[in-house]
């Protein structure tokens, strides 16, 4: 197999969107703030190990639990819409955990990080792309997501109270369309 570099950056950058870790920002803050103990790394970990499975084992795995990829999809949806709503008016929906261990998991590893879009893009992109490229674009991700995992704290220093508020209320409407945009293309091939 001969290394393309531009199939590397296809994937990497593919993966990138999908994640959205920037976009996520204002959310993460708000879920950090609710946790005695917030763990980057952990969070870092459990979603590689996410997007590794589903790499190399996905379909079968959904398959052992009965599951299809449209089921998936519009249950990792439901959970981003409730994110977004939370956002959006600040009610808190998700309680913080004290210990940080289940928050950190669920909802940031998955399926903010790890979601559902970002699982079913890797099983796509394993029809177009060889498993080395898409191993290294799930990595080099990965380093991404622990730098700004890492960062969170400066970032909410430099945004502000009031700059937070905003930034925390507009992605959360995006949340929202994003959640209802995956509910609405997956939920048709579920009623029969």
């Amino acid at each position: 197999m001969n290394f393309e570099l531009s199939d590397l950056l296809t994937v990497t950058f593919t993966l990138f969107a999908v994640i959205d870790i920037i976009g996520s920002i204002p959310l993460l803050i708000s879920l950090k703030t609710k946790m005695e103990k917030f763990n980057s790394l952990q969070a870092t970990l459990v979603s590689g190990a996410f997007m590794i499975v589903f790499l190399f084992i996905g379909k079968e795995v959904l398959n052992i639990l009965g599951l299809d990829i449209r089921s998936f999809a519009v249950g990792g949806s439901i959970v981003i819409f409730l994110l977004g709503l939370e956002m959006v008016l600040g009610h808190e929906i998700f309680k913080g955990d004290k210990e940080g261990v289940h928050g950190t998991v669920v909802p940031i590893a998955f399926p903010l990080i790890a979601g559902s879009g970002t699982l079913t893009t890797i099983m796509s992109l394993k029809a177009n792309y060889a498993s080395l490229y898409i191993t290294i674009a799930i990595f080099i991700n990965l380093l991404i997501i622990f730098a700004v995992l890492k960062s969170l704290g400066r970032i909410e220093r430099f945004l502000g109270k009031a700059g937070l508020i905003a930034v925390r209320k507009f992605f959360g409407v995006i949340l929202l369309a994003i959640a209802v945009k995956i509910f609405s293309s997956n939920v048709s091939g579920l009623i029969k």
